[in-house]
């Protein structure tokens, strides 16, 4: 029983230790970013919000953060507008080829983004077309159509199809059962894909190297730079915007699900 409790107690401490290795960090971001001083040094020396007035003043990331903002919302739309359609294809219907189309565009979740990044680039190469806005919106449909289908099609398969039928019986066609019933049972799924879509849209930094131009920096790509040339305070407070941000929208997403799904079918 000693040895019992001596094994669990390392676990234990070996996973809280897991635990401090990865969130100190991001502490650390968070609190030095109210730092009053140019280099970071424990303990502070006061408290200021004058990097967060800083960045509210930097330009190049405020275009950066609407780049990302308008990229993340579009990603989404079209992401959610392709995602839909497709899994209640492959959830509700049968035809030739079914699963390997299910296959190849769950496909690219699978795949390192690097080589994702690469391989659009050289395709966008071969085609002889500049980099632009629209590679970089094709890049991410690629990257976060996956989750969408994944996330959607799961509420599918729990939507029984009693309820569309009894809709039909009644006189309803196929556009008003899914207006009416469909839909509505199907909402939470899509919301829920719509902001992982955005997330991980917002925070890519991977394969987004590869196709961002100059103009056209999201804010993860604006922080490599800025990393490449100094670290400067105002990183901080642009990090803990990022984590803000990309913390509570997936949040929100699954307080979305959960919610849902306990009045669902």
């Amino acid at each position: 029983m000693k040895r019992f409790f001596s094994g669990w107690s390392l676990i234990r401490l070996y996973t809280i230790l897991v635990y401090v290795f990865l969130f100190a960090p991001i502490v650390a971001v968070i609190i030095l970013s109210f730092n009053p001083e140019q280099f970071g040094s424990f303990p502070m020396k006061g408290f200021s919000f004058r990097w967060y007035v800083k960045l509210a003043q930097n330009d190049s990331i405020l275009h950066a953060f609407k780049n990302s903002m308008i990229l993340g919302s579009l990603t989404a739309l079209l992401v959610t507008t392709i995602g839909v359609p497709a899994a209640m294809a492959f959830v509700r219907y049968e035809f030739p080829g079914k699963n390997a189309l299910n296959t190849l565009l769950l496909t690219p979740i699978m795949i390192p983004e690097v080589v994702l990044g690469v391989a659009l680039l050289l395709f966008i190469r071969w085609l002889q077309q500049p980099k632009s806005f629209l590679l970089l919106l094709i890049g991410h449909v690629v990257i976060t159509l996956p989750y969408v289908l994944l996330v959607v099609q799961a509420r599918l398969v729990g939507i029984r199809r009693e309820y569309e039928e009894a809709a039909m019986t009644l006189g309803a066609n196929a556009f008003h059962t899914f207006r009416e019933v469909t839909l509505p049972l199907l909402m939470p799924a899509i919301l829920a894909g719509m902001l992982f879509a955005f997330t991980i849209s917002f925070d890519d930094v991977t394969a987004t190297l590869f196709w961002a131009t100059a103009h056209n920096q999201t804010v993860p790509v604006k922080i490599f730079g800025m990393l490449r040339n100094s670290i400067s305070p105002e990183i901080n407070a642009l990090g803990t915007v990022m984590i803000a941000l990309t913390v509570s929208v997936p949040l929100l997403a699954g307080y979305l699900s959960r919610r849902f799904s306990r009045g669902g079918s």
